[in-house]
C-alpha cells in the first residue's frame, strides 16, 4: 500500500507541476526584402547572414575560377527563392530571388560583392533585375539598372540573365 501511495503522489506532483521541458527557440523571422538600392541590399545581406544561411551555387563550391569582370575566384550564394528556382529548373527566377557573387583576387582576397536581385516591376526590359557592385571597403561602385551588367548578362537573356549555369 505504501508503494502505491508514493506512486500516486508522484503522479499527482507531475500532473500539478508538469514536467521540465527545455525552452524552445522561437524562429527569427527573416527581415522584409530590401529596397532597390545598394546600401539597403547590403544591410539586408548582413542581417540575414547569407554566408552561413544560404546555399552555394550547386557544383561550384567556394572560390571557384571565374571569368572577368567579376574576379579570378568567385563564391556564389543563392537565397531560398533563387535556389528553389534553380533546383527546380524553373527557367527563370521568381521575384525576391537574390544571387550574391563574392569576387576575389587571385590570392583569395575579397575585392567586391556583386548582387542580382529580382524585383517585380523594377526593370521589365531586363527581367526585373536590380544590380549592384560593392567594393570590399563598402564603396558602392555600381547600382540599379547598370548598363554594363545588363549588356553582358543579356547574352544569357534566355537563361534569365544568369551566366553561372543553366536554370532550365
Amino acid at each position: 500500500m505504501r508503494g502505491w501511495l508514493i506512486f500516486a503522489g508522484a503522479v499527482l506532483f507531475t500532473a500539478a507541476c508538469g514536467t521540465a521541458t527545455p525552452p524552445t527557440a522561437i524562429p527569427t523571422p527573416e527581415p522584409a526584402l530590401p529596397d532597390t538600392n545598394a546600401q539597403a541590399l547590403m544591410e539586408y545581406l548582413q542581417n540575414v547572414n547569407y554566408q552561413d544561411g544560404w546555399q552555394l551555387w550547386p557544383g561550384k563550391g567556394e572560390k571557384y575560377e571565374g571569368p572577368p569582370p567579376h574576379g579570378m575566384l568567385l563564391t556564389t550564394y543563392l537565397n531560398d527563392a533563387a535556389f528553389n528556382a534553380l533546383a527546380g529548373k524553373a527557367g527563370s527566377f521568381s521575384d525576391g530571388s537574390i544571387v550574391v557573387k563574392e569576387n576575389y583576387t587571385p590570392d583569395g582576397v575579397l575585392d567586391a560583392t556583386t548582387v542580382m536581385y529580382k524585383v517585380a516591376g523594377y526593370n521589365s526590359e531586363h527581367n526585373d533585375w536590380f544590380w549592384t557592385k560593392v567594393k570590399a571597403d563598402g564603396t558602392v561602385e555600381a547600382e540599379g539598372q547598370v548598363e554594363g551588367c545588363q549588356a553582358c548578362h543579356s547574352q544569357q537573356k534566355d537563361n534569365d540573365y544568369i551566366m553561372t549555369g543553366s536554370i532550365k
